[in-house]
């Protein structure tokens, strides 16, 4: 049983999806946690609700990730509520499923912002909270395979994707001396409102069906959050610098 009591999580885009079976997860193992937002109030308060009805502390916080002013507001937040950081989770996302010829520079601008800067920030304004000399905190974000394979409709967010799991390598070398572990979650297809709005979505999700290997299990956000409750716990401090991919098998094969 991983014991996460005492500690604190912030979940980036937690009000539905992958980020709020995260949320979930880590206040069933015990921490308390900042339920971050930037379009979704309900959602996230329902989200932040259910992790005090596990006897958690909750936060809710409306930032854009994607600005450097909003990300250092939520830690200052963070510090004064909370006094420390013990897990990050960046999983906000965006990117839109259109093809590269008819990409602009603000369809460029905003999947490179959210998905990728985003983590540049979080870790910048985190580091005082993080950085320490016993103990391991913790920084995971999320992957997928548009940033190993051409994924029709998906290449901005796989070039995206990409350049975060190099972000990821990157950081390691500067705060993985300094108490911190950061690590990815390269997770396969999972049935989000996001990737619902995937053009032929009943045929990708067939088909990623069909590729798995686990016995007629589809991937759930849940089974996410469990990796990510991995890596955030003392079992996962000398995984680092890695890209765990959790898919049941789907990216084996084409």
């Amino acid at each position: 049983m991983i014991d996460l009591a005492g500690q604190v999580a912030l979940v980036t885009g937690s009000s539905r999806g992958i980020g709020r079976a995260c949320a979930i997860r880590l206040a069933e193992a015990g921490a308390d946690v900042i339920v971050n937002y930037v379009t979704s109030q309900s959602a996230a308060n329902e989200v932040a609700e259910q992790v005090q009805k596990l006897g958690r502390r909750a936060a809710v916080v409306k930032a854009d990730v994607s600005e450097y002013d909003d990300v250092a507001s939520m830690l200052d937040f963070v510090k004064e509520k909370f006094g420390r950081l013990d897990v990050l989770i960046s999983n906000a996302a965006t990117g839109g499923f259109r093809p590269l010829l008819e990409t602009n520079a603000r369809n460029f601008e905003a999947a490179m912002n959210t998905n990728v800067r985003s983590l540049l920030f979080l870790v910048q304004a985190a580091m005082p909270l993080l950085e320490r000399k016993t103990g391991r905190a913790k920084v995971i974000t999320l992957s997928s395979h548009g940033s190993r394979i051409a994924i029709p409709m998906y290449g901005m967010i796989g070039t995206s994707k990409a350049a975060l799991e190099a972000l990821v390598r990157q950081f390691t070398l500067e705060i993985g001396d300094r108490g911190v572990n950061i690590n990815c979650i390269l997770a396969g297809l999972v049935d989000t409102d996001s990737t619902r709005r995937f053009p032929n979505a009943e045929e990708i999700f067939e088909g990623a069906r069909k590729k798995t290997m686990v016995g007629g299990r589809t991937l759930q956000a849940s089974d996410v959050a469990d990796a990510a409750l991995f890596l955030a716990s003392p079992l996962a401090d000398l995984v680092q610098g890695q890209i765990l991919v959790v898919d049941g098998g789907e990216g084996i094969h084409a």
